[in-house]
């Protein structure tokens, strides 16, 4: 393989991740040196080491002083996966996560009242004896409302819906404490035993109107 002279390290990048894509090179052990690379791309040293510190960089390659690099993760995560990541940043604005949570909870209740078994409940109802008790101790109220919803999630049945919520959640956590200091404790109890109470019933439509209430009222306040 020869390297066009265009985006030289991005195509440094393709060949090192086509090599640990394919399985030429497994996961422990050493890559080919930066002069076996330079001799058979026919590019820069310099463009090599770049290639190799971005990999570096995102814990797929390891370098050992005197050793050499060596294939410690065969996950190369591409441009595009990273963009479409979702990041601190993306959930800075409370108002979008909101509108996201919105769009997927309440048909995640739905889903999880069909699949609810008696553990569903009883730890719905532990979280919810959390919240009441934690009235006045900010973060461990909302940790408990989180794990409330997060129950629902993964009774829901589905990873996507389960894995997705779990991380908006972590990484909104101190922006959902800012937000009950703004609308208070009683809103969360009353819509929370308002949910608990259709899981009950096993009233998946209920359920599903009472989260979107819910999550409305909350964006109305804001």
């Amino acid at each position: 393989m020869r390297i066009r002279n265009v985006s030289v390290t991005s195509q440094v990048v393709d060949y090192l991740r086509e090599n640990i894509e394919s399985g030429d090179w497994a996961v422990g052990e050493k890559i080919p040196s930066e002069n076996q690379m330079v001799e058979e791309l026919g590019v820069s040293r310099s463009s090599i080491r770049t290639a190799l510190q971005h990999l570096i960089g995102l814990g797929v390659l390891k370098s050992y002083q005197g050793k050499g690099t060596y294939l410690i993760n065969n996950h190369v995560e591409s441009q595009e996966e990273a963009e479409n990541r979702i990041t601190s940043e993306d959930c800075k604005d409370i108002r979008k996560v909101l509108e996201f949570r919105q769009i997927l909870e309440p048909d995640a209740c739905r889903l999880a009242v069909k699949n609810c078994v008696p553990e569903t409940i009883a730890s719905l109802e532990a979280y919810l004896e959390q919240m009441e008790m934690f009235q006045g101790d900010r973060p461990k109220f909302v940790r408990a409302d989180l794990k409330f919803h997060e129950v629902i999630c993964r009774t829901s049945g589905n990873t996507l819906l389960e894995k997705s919520l779990h991380k908006v959640f972590a990484e909104t956590r101190r922006n959902h404490e800012q937000m009950n200091e703004l609308f208070g404790y009683e809103s969360g109890i009353y819509y929370h035993t308002s949910i608990l109470q259709a899981f009950r019933e096993r009233d998946a439509q209920k359920a599903h109107d009472v989260m979107h209430r819910h999550l409305e009222a909350a964006l109305e306040k804001m």
